[in-house]
C-alpha cells in the first residue's frame, strides 16, 4: 500500500573527511555494518533510514564538494570506488546517493556563486539532495511534462515524477522542470515545502529499498535564487553526465563483487560436486574453478576500466574542452557496458555454480540478480555501443545529456 512519507529536518553536523584515503576507509567501515542487514531489509522492504543518516553523518556525501567551497573534491576514481564499496554491501544504499552527486556536479557547472556557497555548504553539513527527475507517460525519458512558470518574484512548479531515487530520504527535493521556453531547469526545494508529496510506492522486484517513490508537485513555490539553468550544462563541454554514469557503473561493479563473494563462499562450504567430475569437493571441480577464474578476471578488468574512466573524467573537469569531455564520455560508456554485463553474468553464475540449494527463499541470494537486472535497466547499454561505434566509425560526437 502506498503511503506519504515525511522526513525530519537534518540535525547536527557531519564529519569532515580530510583525504581520499579517509573516504575509502569510512566507506569500508560503513559497508561492513550495512552488509549485515542488507538481506533482511530487502526481504522486508525495510527502508534504510538509520543507515542513510549514518552515511550523511560520515561526511561521505560531501566528498565531491570543490575545495574552493570547503570540500576535498575527490577524484572520480575514488568516488566510483566508494560507491562500489557501499554497493557491494547493499546496492540500494549504493544507489541512493547517485542523484545527490549528480546534482552537486550540475551545481558545480551551472550554479551561481551564491548557490554554490549555500548548497555546497548544506552538503558539507550532511544534507541530502534527492531528485525529482524521471516521469512516465512522456514521449521519451528525455521529455518532461513538469512545468516551472514565473510567479511574482519566484516560480511555481506543477507536475508528477516517478523513479525519484532517494527522495524519501532527502532534505532537499531537486526538481527538474521545463520553463515556458521548454528549457530544462533544476530547482532546489526544501523537503517540507508546501505542495510536495512524496509517496512510497516503488514496487520494483529489485533495488527495493532505494526510496524511489512518486513525487507529486502541486503549485510548489520556488524562490528565483533556487533555480539553476540545467540546460546550459549540455550546451557546452561538461562532465555532468559522465559523473552520473560512472557512479552507475560502480553500483554494478559492487553487485558483481558481492555475487562473486557469495558464489565462492557457497561453493566452498555448501555445494556438492557434479557426479561426473571425479572430485570430492565442488571447489575442486575444474569447470567450476575455470568459471570462478573467468569472473575474477573480468572484475579485475572492469575495475581497471572504471579507474581509467575516472582519470578521464578528472582530466575533463580540470581542463574543460570538447576533446576531454568526449574522452570522458567514451571511457565512462565503456565502463558502464562492462559493468552492466558483468553484474548480470556474475549474478547468474552464482546459481549456476552453487546449485539448486542456493535458490532457497530464506537465503535470499536472488536479490543480487534482482538488483543487477533492475539497476542495469537505468540506461540501455545498446545505445552506448552505438555511441562509441558511431564516434570511431563516422566521427559523430556523442550527444550531450545526463545518460552519457
Amino acid at each position: 500500500m502506498s503511503r506519504v512519507i515525511q522526513i525530519a529536518d537534518p540535525q547536527g553536523g557531519a564529519h569532515r573527511i580530510a583525504s581520499e584515503e579517509e573516504a575509502l576507509a569510512v566507506a569500508r567501515e560503513l559497508a561492513e555494518d550495512f552488509a549485515a542487514g542488507a538481506s533482511r531489509r530487502d526481504l522486508e522492504r525495510s527502508l534504510p533510514h538509520k543507515e542513510i543518516d549514518r552515511l550523511s553523518a560520515s561526511g561521505l556525501l560531501a566528498i565531491t564538494v570543490p575545495s574552493d567551497y570547503g570540500g576535498i573534491d575527490v577524484s572520480n576514481t575514488v568516488l566510483a570506488e566508494v560507491t562500489a564499496i557501499l554497493s557491494e554491501a547493499d546496492s540500494s544504499i549504493g544507489q541512493i546517493p547517485q542523484n545527490h552527486f549528480y546534482i552537486l556536479e550540475a551545481l558545480r557547472h551551472d550554479g551561481s556563486e551564491e548557490q554554490k556557497r549555500f548548497y555546497f555548504g548544506r552538503a558539507l553539513a550532511g544534507d541530502r539532495f534527492g531528485n525529482a527527475l524521471s516521469e512516465v507517460g512522456t514521449k521519451t525519458v528525455g521529455h518532461y511534462n513538469t512545468r516551472i512558470t514565473p510567479d511574482g518574484l519566484g516560480y511555481r512548479i506543477n507536475g508528477r515524477k516517478f523513479y525519484s531515487t532517494g527522495v524519501l530520504f532527502a532534505h532537499w527535493v531537486v526538481i527538474f522542470a521545463v520553463d515556458p521556453d521548454d528549457l530544462l531547469t533544476m530547482s532546489f526545494v526544501a523537503r517540507q515545502t508546501e505542495g510536495i508529496d512524496v509517496v512510497d510506492d516503488w514496487d520494483g522486484f529489485g533495488q527495493r529499498t532505494t526510496g524511489s517513490g512518486t513525487t507529486i508537485l502541486n503549485n510548489v513555490h520556488v524562490p528565483s535564487d533556487a533555480v539553476v539553468r540545467h540546460h546550459k550544462g549540455f550546451e557546452r563541454p561538461a562532465t555532468i553526465g559522465s559523473v552520473g554514469q560512472i557512479i552507475h557503473a560502480a553500483i554494478d561493479l559492487g553487485i558483481a563483487r558481492a555475487a562473486l563473494k557469495e558464489t565462492i563462499a557457497f561453493v566452498r562450504e555448501r555445494a556438492r560436486p557434479w557426479s561426473d567430475s571425479g572430485v570430492e569437493r565442488a571447489s575442486d571441480d575444474p569447470l567450476t574453478i575455470s568459471r570462478i577464474g573467468e569472473l575474477a578476471i573480468r572484475i579485475e578488468a572492469a575495475e581497471a576500466t572504471l579507474e581509467r574512466a575516472g582519470r578521464k573524467v578528472d582530466q575533463a573537469q580540470i581542463t574543460v574542452n570538447d576533446d576531454n569531455a568526449v574522452g570522458a564520455t567514451l571511457a565512462v560508456a565503456a565502463a558502464k557496458v562492462l559493468t552492466t554485463e558483468l553484474a548480470i553474468d556474475a549474478t547468474n553464475v552464482l546459481f549456476e555454480l552453487a546449485g539448486t540449494a542456493s535458490t532457497k527463499r530464506g537465503l535470499n541470494l536472488e536479490r543480487y540478480w534482482r538488483n543487477a537486472r533492475t539497476h542495469t535497466l537505468h540506461d540501455p547499454v545498446r545505445w552506448k555501443y552505438h555511441v562509441v561505434g558511431n564516434y570511431h566509425l563516422n566521427g559523430v560526437t556523442p550527444p550531450k545529456n545526463g545518460a552519457l
